[in-house]
């Protein structure tokens, strides 16, 4: 009979003698080797943040493929040094590195320390949120920060929700909860039966300077962009309110189904915030689904001097908030609220193996009931360990300081004379073209703002985005680093003319066109 004491660790299966990376694993036999591994790690990260003086190498693709074609990934490295020094070289040498301060391109933030921490201890003990024997306490952790943020959004004791992988997740999960609810409302059950004749006359509406989500949503859904209505902006580039509810006359009059109004708190080019009482109130009237997409602005909960600016947001019917934007934590981290914890119902499968409906009725938390996701990482334990450490008025403030340095980077910029503006900022974007004082066409300019972008990118110097307005090209500069200062924001201007001047100097423009 065989020792029933002998340990995992002495026993080898007959005949297979070692397991070829069998001395990797991560268990309690093998601490010293993971303690090892973590700090090579570590060594490289710091010496990295240390040595790095600007945001981007400047490499282009076809620069950088080459040396992937050497690597012959069935022959491991020769040790954990070797693989680092090759990770380096394939990667950190040429990362975005969206800490630096003149990173201003993206909704990419600069993170927490016990965010960091966090991603650590999460991934060394893999749960997985799905259901309750897989995860037990981070249950409860996520749960817990769920009903954190439902406080804040002030959206009733009946309210739920979830962690999503990101923004689009969770306007796609608002949507389809909107589409399903609807169908339940009036007997149908999409869940079970499939979409009705009239779901082609279906309409979603939303600001023309909303998230691409929302088509794309639609798409998945079923309905077709065509199902997309884009109301027009003011001149703070939020939805138009008397525009709304024209559009949703047209519905009534045309015979379209009006499903859902998308408010977005924080648009992705403006950061503008749409007027969420008013709209509220038009959707309340007629009885549509409000949803409001605040994966940019969501940290305004957290803000000591702006939580008014999402005022109206506690009649939504759901809810967008991205914690790895302007909560400061590591990609990915952000969740899905819903007013009506029983219309999570529409994404509930319970599979006999995993979440069996007797779990449900005895009372198991089993997360996956309310998900489109069944493997997912325990994403909640970054924010829970940011809010024990840096504490929600910690957040919010640096939040209010990146708002604060966009406000104080137009005021410094906007008089110059070779910068136009499209708009002042709502949160912490900047949206703006370079406009030299000669009379040039339009195409010429534009043309230059796209260099401006390329050659900014290609020097390393500084990273920034691009986007189009009215159908013109402008440069965006993206606040999410509250170690940015003016004099970051003034040194990229001084990019942004520098790189317009001289791609007009070497465009031999003809003679016209640069006359005065």
């Amino acid at each position: 009979m065989r020792d029933s004491t002998m340990s995992a660790e002495t026993f080898v299966h007959p005949g297979s003698g070692e397991l070829p990376g069998r001395r990797q694993l991560f268990h309690r036999h093998n601490v010293a080797a993971y303690r090892q591994a973590m700090q090579q790690s570590l060594q490289l990260v710091a010496e990295r943040l240390q040595s790095v003086q600007r945001p981007f190498s400047g490499v282009l693709p076809q620069e950088l493929a080459p040396a992937f074609a050497g690597i012959d990934l069935a022959q491991p490295a020769a040790d954990h040094a070797a693989m680092l020094d090759e990770l380096a070289a394939l990667y950190l040498d040429d990362a975005v590195y969206f800490h630096h301060p003149r990173y201003v391109a993206h909704l990419n933030c600069p993170l927490l320390l016990p965010a960091l921490m966090g991603e650590l201890i999460l991934s060394a003990f893999n749960s997985s949120l799905d259901t309750w024997d897989q995860s037990a306490g981070a249950t409860l952790i996520e749960q817990k920060l769920i009903d954190w943020t439902l406080g804040h959004l002030g959206l009733g004791e009946d309210a739920d929700g979830v962690f999503t992988s990101g923004g689009t997740q969770s306007n796609l999960m608002a949507l389809l909860l909107a589409r399903d609810s609807y169908y339940a409302r009036r007997g149908h059950s999409v869940k079970q039966s499939g979409l009705p004749a009239d779901a082609g006359r279906l309409r979603i509406l939303c600001s023309s300077a909303s998230q691409f989500s929302v088509q794309k949503s639609a798409a998945l859904l079923g309905l077709g962009y065509d199902a997309v209505i884009a109301v027009p902006c003011d001149a703070r580039q939020r939805m138009d309110t008397a525009a709304l509810a024209a559009a949703l006359a047209r519905c009534q009059a045309e015979g379209q189904l009006p499903l859902a109004v998308v408010a977005t708190a924080g648009t992705t080019d403006f950061g503008s915030i749409d007027p969420l009482p008013e709209i509220a109130a038009q959707c309340r009237a007629q009885g549509i689904w409000l949803h409001v997409d605040a994966a940019y602005g969501g940290a305004l909960l957290l803000s000591p001097t702006r939580r008014h600016w999402l005022n109206g947001i506690a009649f939504a019917d759901s809810v967008t908030v991205d914690y790895h934007k302007s909560f400061f934590q590591p990609v990915s981290c952000s969740a899905f609220f819903a007013r009506e914890r029983r219309d999570f119902a529409h994404l509930t499968w319970h599979a006999d193996y995993l979440n069996p409906l007797s779990a449900a009725q005895e009372g198991t938390p089993n997360l996956v009931n309310k998900s489109l996701q069944t493997t997912r990482r325990f994403d909640a334990l970054k924010l829970w360990l940011s809010l024990r450490s840096v504490g929600e008025a910690g957040i919010g403030a640096m939040f209010d300081r990146v708002i604060d340095l966009a406000q104080q980077g137009y005021t410094m910029l906007r008089t110059e004379p070779w910068l136009q503006f499209a708009a002042a900022p709502e949160l912490s974007t900047l949206v703006l073209r370079y406009q030299p004082a000669a009379a040039l066409p339009e195409a010429v300019v534009d043309a230059a703002n796209l260099h401006i972008r390329k050659a900014i990118f290609r020097s390393g110097e500084a990273v920034i985005a691009g986007t189009r307005v009215a159908g013109r090209q402008y440069l965006k500069l993206t606040l999410l680093n509250p170690e940015t200062t003016l004099a970051d924001l003034a040194a990229v201007a001084a990019m942004i003319r520098r790189h317009g001047e001289q791609y007009l100097a070497d465009a031999a423009l003809p003679p016209y066109a640069l006359s005065a």
